[in-house]
């Protein structure tokens, strides 16, 4: 952060800014000297404060929507600032919405300070008491996954084998594989286990709620030690470069694909963008390409092509079948 000269960093400034209006509605005629030795600052710095505050207010900044600062004579008045000089406070949607991220937070195993954060949790709570948001009232419920994640939690921990059936939407079958788990993640209200799966040799995320069934296999988790861990925040889905290249041509009505899916390259040539991805499962690429229709094609690899092409001829052939109403 960088600093701001005679006002410390912009975020102590900008806290600063966030206490004056309030004080200042509070003490009308406060002398400048008084308020300057209130908050730590010259005299100069509060006066370059006030001109600041002078300049905010309500979006539309006319001089209806602005605050109004006056400091000559060496006192200061301030008003039309009531809104601002409010304490802030957050809503019954808000401080639910804050308290489940915290639960959800405090749920994942490894956590370095879960004493902060539980007085955190208590401290909101206690603050949200008002807004009749209160512990018993907000908990985290994360569908199916309940019971599943305290077995696939102990066995991170504890450095154990997991064998899962687990549920693949994409071919509509349920694989057995045995996994050596790496951490669990909680990525926007889901739980995923990151493992080596000994299937593939190589690192796997599998969504908690499509867990039909697992147990410990009663052998220790051997993770290789040349794993890389994703950045969750970069997305928990990043496509191997070992998985097939598909390339699209996506017409007008289509370009949205490119937006909406990882691409390694997209360009753009008379209105057609041509976007490549990899996927390690051409199904949803099947079905994306015939719900598409004439707006969008896969051009490569030859083979999915011609894949694409036998499923739009039975869809076709289907719909021959079936009797004229």
């Amino acid at each position: 952060m960088s600093g701001l000269p005679g006002g410390g960093t912009s975020s102590e400034r900008l806290s600063r800014l966030l206490a004056l209006v309030p004080y200042l509605q509070r003490h009308q005629g406060v002398p400048l000297d008084e308020a300057a030795r209130t908050f730590g600052v010259s005299e100069r710095q509060l006066v370059d404060d006030l001109d600041l505050v002078f300049v905010s207010g309500l979006p539309g900044y006319t001089p209806a929507d602005l605050i109004e600062v006056d400091y000559e004579g060496g006192t200061i008045t301030i008003d039309n600032a009531d809104t601002i000089a409010r304490p802030l406070r957050l809503d019954v949607g808000e401080a639910s919405a804050l308290l489940v991220a915290l639960r959800t937070l405090a749920d994942v195993p490894g956590l370095a300070d879960r004493d902060a954060l539980n007085r955190a949790i208590a401290k909101l709570e206690r603050a949200a008491s008002d807004l009749d948001v209160r512990a018993g009232r907000v908990g985290v419920e994360v569908e199916a996954e309940d019971r599943v994640v305290p077995s696939v939690r102990r066995a991170v921990t504890g450095g154990r084998r997991l064998h899962l059936r687990y549920y693949v939407p994409g071919r509509d079958e349920v694989t057995e594989r045995d996994v050596d788990p790496i951490r669990l993640l909680v990525v926007d209200g889901r739980s995923y286990l990151e493992a080596w799966c000994r299937r593939v040799d190589d690192v796997r995320l599998f969504r908690l709620d499509r867990v039909v069934d697992l147990h410990e296999t009663g052998d220790p988790a051997e993770v290789p030690e040349r794993v890389q861990l994703r950045d969750a925040d970069e997305g928990l889905f990043r496509p191997s470069h070992t998985d097939l290249l598909v390339t699209f041509e996506l017409g007008q009505g289509a370009h949205w694909v490119a937006d909406y899916y990882p691409c390694e390259s997209v360009t753009e040539n008379g209105g057609v963008v041509r976007a490549t991805l990899r996927t390690s499962d051409t199904s949803w690429v099947r079905r994306l390409a015939l719900r598409l229709g004439g707006k969008a094609q896969v051009v490569d690899p030859p083979e999915l092509v011609e894949q694409i092409r036998a499923d739009a001829r039975a869809a076709l052939a289907a719909y021959e079948k079936v009797p004229a109403p």
